[in-house]
């Protein structure tokens, strides 16, 4: 049985000022963690630029955002996300898109599987950061938010190419430092264990018993954890960067190691 989690849930965030009138993007923002971060973004007075490719799923989250924009877009697409925006002045970068699919060892996967991580967890980001940081060193103010996971981190059976693909984000990371320290952008990594969302779900391609089984007899992360501590992050005085952020349920030790109730 799947231990209680309503007393962490967090039905709403408490709203503030500390965003006020600044333009975030937040990718992936059709659900889960993404929709969460955007939520909580929104309730500190930022403009939300909500990307994903779901078009129905980012209605839903803007219609109880005030000042929302969405973007159906394919990060993966580099020509479509420079049109989409280039142009626009984000002091808010969150880049969060990202997915795994299946948990085969290396010699079972499928290169098809391989390519959807890598072009949307890696090439994606990419794509995204190239659009957006120009604009940021111009005006010599941002935050770039990358999303990454404990599996860049620590390597787990079955995670080969996806645990690969967090890793490269994770040196992304430190290159991004060096990049923009000197040019007024704060660059950050805030790095989940196991959060509850559709992860697992589209991991295991609508499996929903195989993945119901990943969180099951644990009190797990939940999306809203994910999102308070990245409008924390974002909201710290310009002197503050906090850069790597690693956070764990309390029911999990290691990438491999969790605590699970009957």
């Amino acid at each position: 049985m799947s231990s209680s989690t309503s007393s962490s849930d967090i039905s709403s965030f408490p709203p503030d000022r500390a965003l006020e009138g600044k333009l975030a993007l937040v990718t992936g923002a059709s659900s889960g963690i993404g929709e969460q971060i955007a939520r909580a973004l929104a309730a500190s007075g930022a403009r939300v630029v909500l990307v994903a490719r779901r078009q129905a799923e980012l209605e839903r989250v803007a219609r109880d955002l005030p000042a929302a924009q969405t973007l159906t877009l394919d990060v993966r697409d580099a020509a479509a996300v420079q049109s989409a925006l280039g142009a626009l002045e984000f002091e808010l970068v969150i880049a969060n898109a990202g997915l795994a699919r299946g948990l085969e060892p290396l010699q079972q996967g499928d290169p098809a599987d391989w390519k959807e991580m890598l072009d949307t967890n890696v090439l994606g980001v990419l794509h995204v950061l190239r659009a957006t940081t120009p604009g940021m060193v111009a005006r010599r103010r941002g935050d770039v938010v990358l999303i990454g996971s404990v599996a860049g981190r620590q390597a787990y059976p079955g995670g080969n190419v996806y645990c690969a693909s967090k890793a490269a984000l994770r040196s992304l990371y430190e290159s991004l430092r060096y990049d923009l320290f000197d040019k007024g952008v704060r660059v950050s990594t805030v790095d989940p264990g196991m959060v509850k969302t559709d992860f697992s779900d589209v991991r295991f391609k609508g499996d929903r018993e195989r993945a119901a089984k990943v969180y099951a007899g644990v009190d797990h992360l939940l999306p809203q954890d994910i999102a308070e501590i990245v409008r924390f992050v974002v909201t710290r005085p310009r002197r503050v960067n906090l850069g790597e952020v690693v956070v764990w349920s309390s029911d999990q030790a290691s990438a491999m190691q969790v605590a699970r109730r009957s």
